[in-house]
């Protein structure tokens, strides 16, 4: 077995953001769009920051203007990630970019994505469920009818909510309607935090937004102790995303990155890919890399998978699937 075929449970994934470079050029290309600043010389997405980086990711998106176009990139992120031994996956979705927060409108474009998530897990064996967010840097009052959304979509297939973007744009408290909305519909909930606000972040997202199991990144907690002690004790799982930690400037390289000290102290993480074509990564390049950085052998990344399955936010019978499939 090697770390391609080995199979993987992947939990911060960005549905836009797995969108391979190609195929948002196609769809360019059919409506006539111009989106050549996206890409480099290369044909790579190209940015100079974070900043820089959600703006990129922005304008990308700006060509997937209708159901079908989701649809189809549900197929493409799920080739993606059946060529990589991905078994299980949960998608970050945002009804910002699917029918501007209108629950009627996104419910056509969640159809079609679950239509398509469907057929491909007969075909390739990729589960896929998906967990809807909000985009912190859109301010509270945009997070309100996304939770709606959530809230009337909730079910076996969208699982989740949460919240991306800007990490440092306003308090956690202040998306609190948003996620108690989604927490009373029965969706079980994530949050970035920690990736560039620190222990501090993590600790007040955890404080100020109630019922949350897993943080999207968090490696900001390793200078905190206490609250990795927390993490331990309470088993909330980091979401952790190592090769996007180093292109963006998170960390300098794999091997400076944090996510073995968290291990070491006791932190659940699993690891993920966040935005793989932005950030030249796959799930084989992030195991091949943690393996040269720490020794970590097959064992290791086994007991990762089973942190993740254990905290994916599915049913009872697909996770038992799940944990199944990682035995193989």
């Amino acid at each position: 077995m090697t770390f391609q075929t080995m199979p993987k449970v992947e939990l911060h994934l960005h549905h836009e953001g797995a969108a391979p470079p190609e195929f948002v050029r196609g769809i360019a290309k059919e409506k006539k769009v111009d989106i050549s600043g996206v890409f480099n010389e290369q044909g790579q997405y190209a940015y100079s920051d974070f900043e820089d980086f959600l703006r990129i990711y922005e304008v990308a998106t700006s060509v997937l203007t209708k159901p079908e176009d989701y649809a189809r990139l549900t197929r493409a992120v799920l080739e993606e990630l059946a060529e990589h031994g991905v078994i299980y996956a949960e998608t970050f979705l945002s009804p910002d970019f699917c029918g501007g927060g209108d629950v009627k409108a996104w419910m056509e474009y969640l159809a079609a994505m679950v239509e398509v998530a469907e057929q491909a897990e007969q075909e390739l064996g990729v589960t896929l469920r998906g967990i809807v967010t909000c985009i912190r840097h859109f301010g509270p009052e945009k997070s309100r009818p996304v939770a709606r959304c959530a809230a009337e979509t909730a079910g076996d297939w969208l699982v989740g909510f949460g919240m991306a973007g800007a990490e440092m744009v306003g308090a956690p408290g202040d998306f609190a309607w948003a996620f108690d909305c989604a927490r009373e519909a029965g969706l079980r909930l994530t949050c970035h935090a920690g990736e560039w606000g620190g222990a501090k972040m993590v600790s007040d997202t955890l404080d100020q937004l109630p019922g949350i199991e897993r943080i999207g990144h968090g490696v900001g907690a390793v200078s905190d102790p206490a609250l990795m002690k927390r993490l331990a004790d309470t088993g909330v799982v980091l979401e952790v995303c190592p090769g996007s930690n180093v292109a963006l400037g998170v960390t300098q390289s794999f091997s400076a990155h944090p996510i073995n000290t968290l291990r070491e102290a006791g932190v659940k993480v699993c690891v993920s890919t966040d935005d793989p074509p932005f950030f030249h990564t796959t799930m084989t390049r992030e195991y091949e890399e943690l393996s040269r950085a720490f020794g970590w052998e097959e064992d290791d990344f086994t007991a990762l998978n089973r942190v993740a399955a254990e905290a994916a936010f599915c049913d009872e019978d697909t996770r038992a699937r799940i944990l199944k499939g990682l035995e193989t």
